[in-house]
Parts: C-alpha cells; structure tokens; sequence
C-alpha cells in the first residue's frame, strides 16, 4: 500500500503495543489500538506471562523473532539479559543440547557448551550431580512484559497512535470484500471506529475475533502452570533456566523462584470458557495443585533448596498454541484489509510485530515467514477438532527432543492417495506431511536389499552409506531405501507424487496473467512444460513451480503448497479463475531407464524421444484410465508424471503395476536421488531470503519480459547454495565452518547411494563456493569434513533423462 491507511489494532497487550511502535516509526500513524481491558495490564497472556526469552530455535525465523525482541527490549529498558541456561540430565537431552548449539551457530546466536560445575556458578542452587552439561546464552534473559507494553505504547502515542482501554470488539465491519472498521461496546455505550486496516492481535480471544470476519483462526488456548516458592537463602539473581527433561523451567524472583511447568495433563479452553472462568483477570484460570505438585517434586530434585519450601501464588496461565507450534501472520483469503498476528509470545513478540508491519509498509519481509503465514494450513487442518488435538500435542511436545523426521502420530491418516491400499500392501513406512500419509520405504523391497547385499558382498556397504549414519540419522529410515534408490536408477518405479499441490489457471486472460506472475516464459504453445519461480516484490523466491499449457486458456501448475494457491489466487485479475484440483485427482511418477518399456505397450501416446521431448505434456490412455502425461522427472531419470482423477488411481496403479516391470519407491529413496541430481527444495534449500541467482536457479528467470520481482533482482551475488561431499550424512540445519570461522549452514541432505557419497548442500559465500574448498560440518558438537563439489553430481551431461 502506498498511502497511509487509518488502522485499527485489536488487543494491546505486548504485539499489539509493539506493532504500533513497529507501524508508527515507519510513519504510519493514523493508528488506533482497543483492547476490552484497561491499559496496559489488559487480563491477557502479556499481563501474566513470566518474561522469559530463550532464542535458539531449531528455525531460523523464529530465531530472528527472538533475537530481534531480545535486542530491541533491552534497548527500550524493559529486558534483563540475564542469559539463558538450558541443562540436561539424561545423555538424550545432552546429545540435543550439541544440536541445538549448532542452530545458534547456524542462526548466529552466540552461546557455549558448558560443564556441570559451570552450571552450578551459573545457578548455584543447582544439584551439580543431576546435571550432565548445559547450554549458554549469555544474551537471552527477561521481557517485563507489561513495561515492554507501555513503553512502546509511549512511543507510538508520542508519534500519533491512541490507545483505548475498555473497548470490546463486537464487529468487524466490511463491504463489497474490504474490511470497513470495528464495532466496539464501551461503558458509554456502541460505537464504530472506521479503518483502512485492521489487525487481530487479540491473543487467545483470536478465534472469536476472526469469527467476525469470517475467518477461521486456527490457534487453541491452553492453560500452563506456574508458581512462586517461598522466600530462599542464595543468590537472588541469574540466568533463566530450563529443565526440558523434566518439562520445567524457573526464574529468579528476587529471593524466590519462578516455576513453570508443561508436565501437566492439556487444559484447552475454549472461547466461551475464557471470561466466565477467569480469576483475578481473563488469562488466569483456577490453579489446580494436584496437577503441579508431582512438577514441584520434580523440580525440587534439580533445585533442592525448593523442597525447604511451599508453592505460592499458582496460576493456570492461558497461553495460544497452533497445530504446528508457529504463530499465524498474515492477511485474510476472503477480506482484504483484515490482517492476524496471533500464536505470538513475548519471546517472540518485537519480531512479529515487525515483520507484520514491513508487510503492510513495504508489501514483504526481511524475514522468511512461510512458516508461520495465516494462509500455509490445508482445509483439513483448519477443523476445530484437528486445531484442538494438534495444540494438546504440541503442548505436550513442547520440550520434547523431536527428530526432524518425526511425524505426528495423531490423527492419522487423513489424507490418502488412490495408491494407498496397495502402498499398506507393500509393508509402506508412512510419515505424514500436510496432512498425508507418505510412504517412505516398503518392506516389500526387503528382497531387493538382500540381493544387493549379496550381489555385492563388502562392496555393497558403500552403496548403502549405513556406515555413515549415525544413530539420530538413521532414525525414520531404513537402508531398504538404498534398495529403491538402486531399481530407480537401473530399472523403473512408481512415486506416488498425489501430495504434489496442482493447481488449473484458466480463462481468455490466464497466459498473460502467469507471464507476469512467473519469472520464466509459460505463454508457449499447448503442451509445453515450463520451470518457473514465483518472487516476491524484493525478488525473493517465494515457490518454484511446474506450469504445464494444457490448452490456449488453461494451465496446471505444480506447486509447493496453499500458500501457492493463495497468492496466485490474490494476483489473479478478473476474467481468470484459479482453483485447488489436488483433492480431485492423482499421480504417479514412473521413472527409470526402463520407464518408456513399461508405459509404451500400455497406451496410444507416442513416448519416443522425439514423439513426447522432455518437458512437454500429453493427453492419452493408460489401459482404460485417461491420463495427462508430463515428461518431468524429480529423480534424473527417464520418465513420466502420470495424472489422472481420484476415482482412476488405483486402476492406474494397478494397470502398471501389473506389467511386473516396476517396484514402488518411497520418499527416502526420492530424497536422495533428488539431492543427487541437485533438484532444490524450496521451504529447505530456497525461501523468500534467497533470490533465484544465489539459489543457482538463474536458468529460470527471462529478464526479456516483465513480472513480479524483476526490478529488485541482482545477478551480482555474494553467497551460494552449494554441494558439499562430507563423511558423514547429516540432517540440515548445522552450521558450516572454515578455518574455525562460522560461514554457512546446510539445507537438505542425504546419502547419494549412486555416487556413495553423503550429500549436503550449504549457504556459502561465495568465495568459498569453489570445488574443491575444504570445510567443516558442525554435527552434534563433532566435526565432520566437507568439501565443495562441482554440480550436478549426477548425469551432470542430461543423458540419462534425455534418453
């Protein structure tokens, strides 16, 4: 937006209050903040929440969140930077702590490793014996989040905003599909505050707000534990702790300790429940002792100086969780105007409100935020009962150690392909993504791995890399895997690629629409198959797509996920209609140099090299199932992408499956054919943080012709996405070093079962982006060589997927 719209803020606790100060400096100042409580202790989390700010994150965005927040509150005056100490007691949690002091060294957060005895200076009430190590922020500490509300509060009034206390929200107010204001009730009686913009930072009354607007807000409120003991001898000062073995953490209080605690039973509450249940404000609940006294036990074995002492003053806090643990930034799909910052914590408040205000300034980010956009959940994951179940499990997770792999285990399945039964058949190892079940190995291949041992003898180990795995990666995996990987790239299998999002863009105007939306040339003749990036204003990477012309006036779209579907949606001009086609059809991958003999005697299509070249698209018959053939592969290989409607998959599968020619590849084996061949992932290798020269996906963007993002791009770059050849696989997210300095961080890895090497690629600068340069990989606190590779590292000449 380029004028400076009137804006109304829903809530005023710490991201209300933080985006008005974020909102205002940027010289929107026309801003007003209601909340229907008193300023600025307003009854929600803000009022009681314990302050604490531990930045390390496993994302990196959420790091910058924190970060961010840490720095600007102490720069306010309203932050102890105390530090942060994280302490294991079990040889898990201490393994954990080494991975997540690579995420701050990754993230560029500093912190150390620390000894038993450094932690008991650190914390000198600490039993010494319990403690195996910690981990060390001297820059995390507290928010006094009430103070953190008033002083920029103060800021923002001082530059023009208003803040009203006593104001309750009963309305938001729209017309012809663009918000219009707020109606609020006040002790003088109704009123209507007109806006421009409006934005929900209502915390857990979220929902009920977003319910005005016809938006569903998918967070649930959950109540936490937390108390005081009773004044202790001792330093009354120190770092913030955690005790993530036993779901604690404390705080000093003075002379007394703060204890919070997720170790207790889910208390979800629900929106009608919120006020009527409240004690000394909306946010506090009854405290119910005999869910926190086996956490005092707990807590009195670290701290012993505890069991000398009574909990006092226990509240059940009420905090907002998501069915995915992020927060929800974003406008709304159906009411232009109408943004949410909600889910957001103090640790992460400052650094919301920022981004949520450079989007309404600037139209886009400094920072990353797919994950945390209003718009990333599927129709599914927008059920009440999903949000419900996902948010008690998250709050029982919250210091569990989660591998990366690690899938939710309920409720599952939800979302099947066509080729489920027949995967279940095949012994499939599923994991879930977006909702669903995504086979990972079959056990069927089992046969395959042994005749590759056997064939193969010692030789076989290096194909498998099971030497370079070690316990944590070998988790959610299975060197069956290899075997898939191996009948890939020597014979044929079949990919179920249904998650795969599909999207048709059609009508008169729908070519010159995804010329301008895409950076490559899509405007071709029908069945063509075009490889493009969609940027954002900065000419970030925000997708990279697969656009197929099916006919003069329609377009499928191969895609990453809804947020694809909402901004293609968002752009889309009158006369072109966008929409979901995933849940009505399927597909299959059948890729392999034996994938033309298979598919050929099946159907009418002529799949000669020169009948169907690579990167094209046809319409025909596989046995009796009408099909869009693609010529696309994700693997390196020879092949076709195979779609075809839901009611047809399994008669699909069945119809190729019955040749005997293929075996069923699941998602490791595609992981590491993938990584070999150098094919991005974008949310891991790429984000809205990279532009498309740096990612190495130049090949993709025609400067020749207009669209989103071209005037923002630079060719000149000073980082890389590069290969890495290391001795060991690791999992992504490390930090990368050279000579002993931090200079990057990998993205997607994976063994390369064909050229028998581990595979990570890595952020690097430029100048360290040359073959042949000697790196380290920080994994779990050990060093693991890395040198730079010339890519692709596999068929680097195309053969193989030309043939």
């Amino acid at each position: 937006m380029t004028s400076r719209p009137r804006l109304v803020i829903i809530g005023a606790g710490i991201v209300g209050c933080a985006l008005a100060d974020e909102l205002t400096v940027r010289g929107w100042t026309d801003v007003t903040v209601v909340d229907r409580g008193p300023l600025f202790a307003t009854g929600g989390s803000s009022s009681h929440a314990p302050g604490l700010v531990f930045q390390t994150n496993p994302s990196k965005t959420m790091t910058e969140f924190a970060s961010y927040t840490a720095r600007k509150y102490t720069g306010l005056g309203c932050f102890e930077q105390v530090g942060g100490l994280e302490v294991a007691t079990t040889e898990e949690r201490w393994q954990d702590l080494h991975r997540k002091h690579g995420w701050a060294e990754s993230w560029g957060v500093e912190g150390e490793l620390v000894d038993a005895a450094r932690c008991a200076e650190l914390w000198p009430l600490l039993d010494r014996s319990q403690v195996l190590g910690g981990f060390h922020v001297p820059t995390d500490g507290l928010a006094a989040a009430v103070s953190c509300c008033e002083k920029q509060a103060g800021r923002a009034i001082e530059r023009g905003a208003r803040f009203l206390a006593g104001h309750t929200v009963v309305n938001v107010l729209h017309k012809g599909g663009r918000v219009t204001g707020v109606a609020v009730e006040t002790a003088a009686g109704y009123r209507v505050i007109e806006a421009d913009v409006v934005v929900c930072a209502a915390g857990f009354w979220g929902p009920a707000i977003g319910a005005m607007a016809g938006l569903t807000v998918p967070l649930q409120p959950l109540a936490h534990q937390y108390a005081k003991s009773g004044p202790l001898a001792g330093p009354g000062s120190g770092p913030i702790l955690r005790h993530q073995d036993r779901d604690l953490y404390f705080r000093h209080h003075g002379d007394r300790v703060g204890v919070g605690s997720y170790a207790h039973r889910p208390m979800p509450v629900a929106q009608h429940e919120i006020g009527p249940k409240g004690t000394t404000m909306p946010s506090v609940q009854k405290f119910t002792e005999e869910d926190f006294d086996p956490a005092w036990w707990d807590a009195g074995e670290l701290l012993p100086a505890l069991r000398t002492s009574r909990y006092e003053d226990g509240i059940n806090g009420i905090f907002s969780f998501t069915s995915d643990g992020f927060p929800l930034i974003g406008e709304a799909p159906e009411l232009d105007g109408f943004w949410v910052a909600e889910a957001v914590w103090v640790t992460h408040s400052a650094g919301v409100a920022k981004a949520v205000a450079e989007l309404l300034v600037d139209g886009h980010s400094g920072v990353d935020l797919h994950e945390c956009e209003l718009n990333r959940f599927e129709p599914v994951q927008l059920a009440p009962a999903f949000v419900t179940e996902r948010g008690k499990q998250n709050f029982v997770e919250v210091y569990d150690v989660i591998h990366p792999l690690q899938p939710m285990e309920s409720p599952r399945p939800m979302r099947t392909s066509p080729f489920y039964v027949r995967q279940l058949e095949l012994g499939g190892h599923f994991l879930e993504a977006s909702g669903w079940e995504r086979p990972h190995w079959f056990e069927a291949n089992a046969p395959l791995l042994e005749d590759l041992v056997r064939e193969h003898g010692e030789e076989s180990e290096p194909m498998l890399g099971t030497a370079q795995r070690q316990e944590w990666a070998a988790r959610y995996w299975s060197p069956i895997a290899a075997a898939e990987s191996y009948a890939t790239r020597e014979s044929v299998a079949l990919y179920d690629m249904t998650p795969l999002k599909r999207i048709e863009v059609g009508g008169a105007r729908a070519a010159a629409f995804l010329q301008r939306l895409t950076t490559n040339n899509v405007d071709k003749k029908p069945g063509s198959v075009t490889y493009s990036l969609l940027l954002d204003a900065k000419g970030g990477i925000r997708s990279d797509l697969t656009v197929a012309r099916l006919a003069e006036d329609r377009f499928q779209i191969g895609a990453n996920g809804n947020l694809d579907l909402d901004w293609i949606t968002r752009h889309a001009p009158g006369g072109v209609y966008v929409r979901d086609i995933t849940p009505g059809t399927c597909c299959v991958g059948v890729w392999g140099p034996r994938a033309r003999e298979l598919v050929q005697p099946l159907t009418d299509l002529d799949l000669s090299h020169e009948g169907f070249p690579y990167f094209t698209c046809k319409s025909g018959y596989i046995g009796h199932v009408p099909v869009t053939a693609m010529r696309v592969s994700y693997v390196g290989e020879l092949g076709w992408e195979l779609y075809t409607t839901a009611d047809l998959g399994l008669k699909l599968w069945d119809t190729l499956w019955g040749t005997g020619l293929p075996i069923a590849g699941g998602r490791a084996a595609f992981t590491s054919l993938r990584v070999e061949k150098g094919y991005r992932l974008w949310g891991v290798d790429m984000t809205p943080e990279h532009n498309p020269y740096e990612a190495g996906l130049g090949f993709a963007v025609r400067k020749d012709k207009d669209f989103v993002g071209r005037d923002a791009l630079s060719a000149d770059v000073t980082r890389k996405l590069t290969p890495l050849l290391s001795a060991e696989v690791v999992m992504g997210k490390e930090p990368v070093r050279h000579q002993g300095r931090t200079v990057g961080y990998v993205t997607s890895a994976a063994y390369g079962h064909t050229i028998r090497r581990p595979i990570a690629y890595a952020w690097l600068p430029i100048d360290l982006a040359t073959p042949g340069t000697q790196l380290d990989i920080s994994y779990f606190g050990r060093r693991v060589p890395a040198e730079v590779a010339a890519e692709p590292l596999y068929d680097p000449q195309m053969e193989k997927i030309r043939r």
